[in-house]
């Protein structure tokens, strides 16, 4: 066994004034046997490192303790305790020992690489360092660490510690000029008695300045109250207590946080002496939290909406003033016509537009701005927003360096605003989201007194990424959005037709940016004898999706109202219709069929609508001027409202049927009498049904609304609009009022004819005397071949009874009933045919002319001009034309 010793020196630590060692230190390996012992070792039991090495170590116990009181060496990290050893001499020792175990991978107990439990640390060249250790060593084998494994065992030397008094004037002397906690100490009557050096500093007063005062008298600050607060309960209680603040102390230049502990004093007997606190400055920690916590409330208060304007309110909003005194928010002019911003930063070039959309202050109505909200300011090649966007990269600045100083001198607004409140720092960061640059934010601080740090643009780099997502997403949003409205406008009536039977005014509201464009409906269709085809419909979901459907099922009510189909036979059509558009989009997107169902009035409202359903609601109504009947038949749809001319207001009762889409169920019409200038309410959901209101309470408020009076249809919408809906409808909204109108019993002639050819004579000269009493002389040629077509027509192939109408309204119309079902249609007659021309001629001198049923056969019509061109001129068709 390879044995040495470490000479000790006198200057070594560890050492007394005489050289001697304080410390006993030894090593013993594994198997109990001494490797090492240093000059200490010696003085405490008198044998030389040559007598001891090599040794059982437990010869030198004077006393084995017991099997039982024995730890389990092996899984200790650490042991402690007494030990009673053997002097040379005989005398027996007592000693305080602490031993720390060397496992052989050269980790002290088992403990992680880097830890030693309180033993030396090895030389920088991988041997154990002797001067630390002080012993001497007798074992070639060594850990990975260079020290030898086992148990360093070490305890203080008896005699060796220094006088009492020396010690107290030490441990006194040491914690009054601590320098990293204010300590002070107060009596029973909280007033100073003594502070540490730090304290004294903060205070910026001595002890001597300091001694009698209270806390309260040497800070004028809610927080002195505070920390007295704590020292009367930590006196009376005896609990210590802990409170945090953040002020400017009398002795600092700048706020600092404080962590304050204050604790009550005692003597050995308990008598209470007075009452102590100890702070600690934890102002890089505050902060770090404060940076910590507004993040996390970026992630809450940024990106509530997809609307760009609010967003970046939002983050200007958290900027301020937790980072910055004044924020403001430009985003990019470009982006108002571009689709989308080319990816990647901005190239280097001329000067740069910016439109200001957000900025916040610490100062009511933001008095620093420079630039109005909504505003496009140019910002020069090499000021800091354009340098920011042109690299990418967020940059911080002080006001007073050339790049900012050559900039605002160019700009006497941006130079007043700098000198009137005292701008001192800055930070530019780019927004970028996706690789693509939308804006700058701009961050600056006057009031608080500190510069931005870089912690502080880091801080600022993650609000702006994090908002520059939101913004991105809300500007993708919004252009989709634009689309969807511009398409859904498209497919709406641009203008209402010119029609006598009703007086009519509507609204279209689309839903907030959250919920997304519908696909509600409105349309207003003129139908033959001057009655008008009112609807309303709402499809199920939102989107371009749902515009798009809505369109489709607009133009196909229009085709069905063209045939004059009958309100619940329409409807029926219209079902079957919505049936194989579901079907279509189920095979295209693959939604479950039991997915792709419509949305029934007076179920709650959701959101999220899946794009495979397909499904609607509608109501379709009829209303005829000359009868002042109206037929309704409604699919899903709320019930049409009916203000009478005394201002009585109700729901119609009228079959809700199902909602469109469904299939195979049946669809109910009503008929009514309207007397003239009743008013029928035609609406979607979306005007009634919210999440914030019961379905009950918005068909009041608009019951309640149309009651009131307007001086005007238009006037009525709106106010209708006004009192019914909430602040931000979740829900779009179509709203349809007409005013009926009765045409004059006068204008309206009517005979029966018997079904014998004669009689188309005697109709001819009924009407003709009838066209004379109106006025319309010059349109009896026509009228004549009409009367005469059409009457002869319905006698020879048609079934009585037959009855002729003619109706003198904006135009003048003709109109055959019969019984018979079998509606005629026009042919081309050959040369040499005796017949086959007459609906050929109907058609080409009238301006309209159809067939619609009637519950008891049909009707053949034809509209003609009372006022005609008389430019106008007409060929008979032959046969090649």
């Amino acid at each position: 066994m390879e044995r040495r010793a470490v000479d000790d020196q006198e200057s070594s630590p560890g050492r007394d004034g005489a050289g001697g060692a304080l410390t006993a230190r030894a090593t013993v390996d594994e198997h109990g046997v001494v490797t090492g012992w240093g000059a200490g070792a010696e003085r405490l039991l008198g044998y030389s490192a040559a007598q001891v090495l090599g040794r059982a170590a437990a010869s030198l116990l004077a006393e084995e303790p017991t099997a039982g009181d024995l730890p389990p060496f092996s899984e200790l990290p650490r042991w402690h305790g007494t030990l009673v050893l053997r002097h040379l001499d005989g005398h027996r020792v007592e000693a305080r020992v602490l031993a720390h175990h060397r496992t052989p991978d050269g980790v002290p107990g088992g403990a992680p690489h880097g830890t030693t439990h309180g033993t030396p640390d090895q030389a920088s060249d991988g041997t154990p360092d002797r001067a630390s250790d002080g012993v001497a060593d007798g074992t070639p084998d060594r850990a990975s660490d260079g020290r030898v494994p086992g148990w360093l065992l070490v305890s203080p030397v008896p005699g060796a510690a220094r006088a009492r008094t020396d010690d107290d004037a030490l441990v006194r002397q040491g914690f009054l000029d601590s320098p990293c906690c204010s300590t002070s100490v107060y009596d029973t009557d909280l007033r100073f008695r003594r502070s540490t050096q730090s304290g004294r500093g903060v205070l910026g007063l001595s002890d001597g300045d300091l001694h009698g005062l209270r806390l309260t008298d040497v800070l004028d600050d809610p927080v002195a109250e505070k920390v007295e607060g704590a020292m009367r309960r930590a006196l009376e209680t005896g609990e210590t207590q802990y409170l945090e603040n953040h002020a400017l102390a009398p002795g600092e230049g700048r706020e600092h946080a404080w962590s304050v502990h204050v604790y009550r004093l005692e003597d050995a007997d308990g008598r209470v002496l007075g009452v102590a606190t100890t702070g600690h400055d934890m102002t890089e920690q505050y902060w770090a939290r404060k940076r910590l916590q507004l993040i996390a409330e970026a992630g809450t208060r940024i990106g509530s909406t997809l609307d760009v304007t609010r967003t970046a309110q939002e983050l200007a909003n958290v900027a301020v003033p937790a980072l910055a005194d004044f924020v403001s928010v430009d985003l990019l002019a470009s982006l108002d016509d571009l689709p989308e911003q080319p990816p990647g930063p901005l190239r280097a070039g001329d000067s740069l537009a910016l439109r200001r959309i957000a900025h916040q202050s610490v100062f009511p109505d933001v008095p620093e701005a420079v630039v109005a909200l909504g505003e496009v300011d140019t910002y020069p090649e090499g000021s800091p927003p354009a340098e920011s966007l042109r690299t990418g990269r967020a940059v911080l600045h002080r006001v007073t360096e050339e790049a900012i100083a050559d900039w605002v001198a160019e700009d006497p607004r941006r130079s007043a605003r700098i000198r009137e409140f005292g701008f001192h720092s800055a930070m530019t960061v780019p927004l970028s989201a996706r690789g693509t640059t939308l804006g700058v934010v701009a961050l600056a601080r006057h009031r608080h007194p500190d510069p931005f740090k870089a912690d502080d643009l880091v801080l600022a780099e993650e609000l702006a990424a994090r908002a520059a997502v939101c913004i991105d997403n809300a500007l993708r949003y919004t252009r989709e959005r634009a689309t969807a409205v511009t398409l859904q406008r498209s497919l709406l009536p641009q203008s209402l037709p010119e029609q006598a039977a009703v007086e009519v005014a509507s609204r279209y509201l689309p839903a907030g940016a959250r919920a997304g464009v519908g696909g509600d409906w409105f349309d207003v269709i003129p139908l033959s004898g001057t009655r008008v085809a009112l609807v309303v419909g709402d499809v199920v979901g939102h989107g371009i999706h749902a515009s798009a459907t809505m369109g489709r099922l607009r133009t196909a009510v229009r085709t069905l109202a063209d045939i004059d189909l009958p309100p619940d036979e329409l409807l029926t059509h219209l079902d079957d219709l919505v049936g194989r558009l579901a079907t279509e989009t189920e095979g295209a997107v693959g939604v479950p069929p039991d997915r792709a169902k419509p949305r029934a009035w007076g179920r709650s409202v959701t959101e999220g609508e899946s794009r495979g359903d397909v499904g609607a609601t509608c109501l379709y109504a009829v209303y005829d001027p000359v009868s002042r009947r109206c037929t309704l038949a409604r699919a899903g749809h709320p019930p049409p409202a009916v203000v009478s001319p005394d201002g009585t207001v109700e729901l119609l009762d009228l079959p809700a049927g199902p909602p469109l889409g469904l299939g195979g169920l049946p669809f109910e019409s009503l008929d009514t009498e309207l007397p003239e200038g009743s008013l029928l309410a035609l609406y979607t959901d979306g005007l009634i049904e919210s999440r914030d209101s019961d379905l009950d309470e918005g068909t009041s408020r608009l019951r309640r609304a149309l009651a009131a009076s307007a001086v005007s249809l238009e006037a009525l919408c709106d106010s209708v609009l006004a009192a019914v809906l909430p602040r931000r409808p979740s829900d779009d909204v179509a709203l349809l009022i007409a005013r009926t109108r009765a045409l004059d019993t006068d204008r309206v002639a009517a005979w029966d004819i018997d079904p014998d050819p004669a009689a188309v004579g005697e109709a001819r000269k009924n009407a003709l005397g009838r066209l004379a009493a109106w006025g319309l002389s010059d349109a009896a040629f026509v009228t004549e071949l009409i009367v005469s077509e059409l009457v002869t027509n319905a006698i020879r192939h048609a079934a009585p009874p037959i009855q002729l109408r003619l109706i003198h309204d904006r135009t003048l119309i003709c109109e055959v009933s019969d019984a018979s079902s079998t509606a005629p249609h026009m042919r081309r007659a050959r040369t040499y045919d005796e017949g086959g021309r007459g609906l050929l001629l109907v058609a080409q001198l009238t301006q309209r002319r159809g067939t619609r049923p009637t519950p008891t056969g049909k009707t053949i019509w034809a509209e003609q001009s009372v006022d005609p061109d008389p430019d106008t001129s007409f060929t008979f068709p032959g046969p090649d034309t």
